[in-house]
């Protein structure tokens, strides 16, 4: 693996020098552009608009479009400059239940691994978070962004979780369309809850497959083969031209071998109001 960053994890006085490597990589098949005529990738030059040119990269400043067409100019200097003092630090604020942090704030997974003599200290921190049952969340300054961080126990590695920062996640406010009330149908409901039921078991991620990719890497083989790729195509869902909620669920859960919820019985009361009633 290749290192991404050095530093220390800080909590309290106790500093652990660790080393970052990303936990993730991208499997995602990708196309390059290609000339048609010749059969070569086509190359990207950096051109000034203005001044008609070919662009140097020692010619090239970072700016800021503060109004239209208007930029303030800073170089590597001016912004290495602005890096905080703990730019090589991970320093751990608060220790929370992981319970507490909705996925919607997680960005990017890092694993972290001692360095030099950080061993026995490191040691101690993930020990502690394991029967804890806590997460650290962090400060980090990774290439110029500061970020927040989950800091966690996965096995005996610590694992780190960029996050957004609060004003970053866009309010719920803005979704176009959300019910304003809900209104459900009761056996429509129980349906529902007993096909989550029994749809429901551990996580295991070795299950779960990229059908989409290895279709597609099968279709480059046969390219290479110099063979056809009309048959080659990514399993389809399974569909259902079902369009009435009650029938699907009916359907879903006899796929499922589910016995249907017992229709409720009809309770004699006085008339309900019209609002009460759900249709």
């Amino acid at each position: 693996m290749h290192t991404v960053w050095k530093g220390a994890i800080s909590f309290g006085l106790v500093h652990v020098p660790v080393k970052m490597f990303t936990a993730t990589e991208d499997k995602d098949v990708h196309f390059r552009q290609i000339h048609k005529v010749c059969g070569m990738p086509i190359s990207y030059v950096k051109t000034c608009p203005h001044c008609e040119e070919e662009v140097k990269p020692e010619d090239i400043a970072k700016g800021f479009e503060y109004e239209k067409d208007k930029f303030v100019l800073f170089n590597e200097e001016e912004l290495e400059a602005m890096k905080p003092e703990s730019a090589r630090v991970i320093q751990i604020l608060d220790f929370v239940d992981l319970t507490d942090i909705d996925p919607l704030y997680y960005q990017k997974a890092y694993y972290l691994s001692p360095d030099m003599a950080g061993a026995g200290a490191y040691s101690l921190l993930l020990e502690a978070i394991k029967q804890t049952g806590k997460i650290g969340i962090a400060k980090i300054s990774i290439r110029s962004k500061s970020s927040l961080a989950a800091i966690r126990a996965v096995g005996n590695c610590l694992c780190m979780e960029t996050m957004h920062y609060p004003d970053e996640i866009r309010p719920l406010a803005e979704v176009p369309n959300l019910p304003e009330q809900t209104v459900i149908n009761e056996k429509e409901l129980q349906m529902a809850k007993q096909l989550i039921e029994q749809l429901s078991e551990p996580f295991n991620a070795d299950k779960y497959t990229d059908d989409y990719r290895a279709a597609m890497l099968e279709a480059i083989s046969h390219k290479i083969a110099g063979e056809s790729v009309d048959k080659v195509s990514a399993p389809a869902a399974g569909r259902s031209n079902i369009i009435d909620l009650m029938s699907a669920l009916q359907a879903s859960l006899e796929a499922a071998k589910i016995p249907p919820a017992a229709e409720p019985k009809k309770r004699k009361s006085s008339p309900r109001k019209a609002k009460d009633v759900v249709s």
